[in-house]
């Protein structure tokens, strides 16, 4: 016998409230006294109440979704992110719809235009392409949105960013702390803000303790693995004086490592390295990878937080800037003072 279908009537009914009560309880209406609240999910619970999620929807001018925009779909960087955010979007009644730019400016937009053609609630955006600009005349379009991972001028409050500078810093610091002197730096594209911020952290660190700028011992690579072999190889053969190298993030640092193989050099002995991002894979090279912990997890759970928060309040989001930590492993040797 096929189940019968329970109506919101025959819920109010159940709980002796108003049908106008019942919905505002589906919709998580906050004026709903905590009496009836109670009443209300007792009859729901009783009578397997299921909402109809297109009737929710209409009722409360909500879709329930939530738009995500990130540059790729796979990876040990947009995984984690995505992950965390989609939890905590589900604990709250929340859908996540997810799209990416693929490093394309063009892409971006029109996955932008297609998350607002499906009304969702809000978005989250981790865009590299689209200007600020652009990002400043979205905003309005949606109910909320949550930037990823820079710093608009005018959306502080929708900004939500690691300190990528400070990151860059405390990695060419702990070489300079351990006696090293001739660093390079293996950049992500320069074309990415994170990027830029590394290595101004790298820059002001050499020049905090003493140590002249050379541009030539920075080498500009990509963030996934394209081309980053070739380039790692070329710097560690033709600058023979380089005893540790920055990577800006963990799929370079895999790069140098692969051309110390070729060059029969040995990481933390002929070569150190400080990277960036803390990837799972990072703590099984041998030797471990010291790197600065990227906070992804927390990224995506904060983001995640921020669109459930404004949807829920007339408050404004609490963003603010992640701070990133040093995970000291193995891949660094002291030199001594000469």
């Amino acid at each position: 016998m096929e189940k019968k279908t329970i109506t919101i009537k025959e819920v109010a009914e159940h709980a002796n409230v108003s049908q106008a009560t019942v919905s505002r309880v589906i919709n998580g209406n906050a004026s709903v006294k905590s009496k009836n609240l109670e009443i209300v999910q007792r009859a729901i619970k009783e009578l397997g109440y299921t909402p109809n999620a297109a009737a929710k929807a209409l009722a409360s001018n909500r879709s329930y979704t939530v738009g995500m925009l990130v540059g790729s779909l796979d990876g040990p960087f947009y995984g984690p992110l995505m992950h965390a955010t989609e939890d905590i979007l589900y604990k709250n009644g929340l859908l996540c719809i997810v799209t990416s730019g693929r490093e394309s400016e063009e892409r971006e937009q029109d996955a932008l235009a297609f998350l607002h053609s499906k009304q969702v609630d809000g978005v989250i955006v981790h865009a590299d392409q689209t200007s600020d600009d652009t990002l400043t005349e979205l905003v309005s379009k949606f109910k909320t949105m949550v930037i990823l991972n820079r710093l608009v001028p005018g959306l502080e409050q929708n900004c939500l960013y690691v300190d990528n500078e400070l990151g860059g810093y405390l990695a060419t610091k702990h070489l300079l702390d351990m006696g090293h002197r001739n660093i390079a730096c293996m950049t992500g594209p320069l074309s990415k803000q994170d990027a830029r911020d590394r290595l101004l952290g790298y820059i002001r660190a050499l020049a905090v303790h003493g140590v002249d700028y050379d541009p030539s011992l920075t080498v500009e690579g990509r963030f996934d693995h394209e081309g980053n072999f070739d380039k790692a190889f070329n710097l560690l053969s033709n600058k023979k004086e380089v005893t540790a190298v920055f990577c800006q993030n963990d799929n370079i640092a895999l790069a140098v490592y692969d051309a110390c193989a070729q060059m029969n050099l040995k990481v933390a002995k002929d070569i150190s390295l400080v990277s960036f991002d803390n990837d799972n894979m990072s703590k099984h090279l041998r030797p471990q990878l010291t790197t600065v912990g990227y906070p992804l997890n927390d990224m995506g759970k904060i983001a995640a937080n921020m669109i459930v928060s404004q949807l829920n309040s007339s408050d404004r989001m609490n963003s603010g800037k992640l701070t990133p930590v040093l995970e000291v492993r193995d891949s660094v040797c002291k030199l001594e003072p000469k």
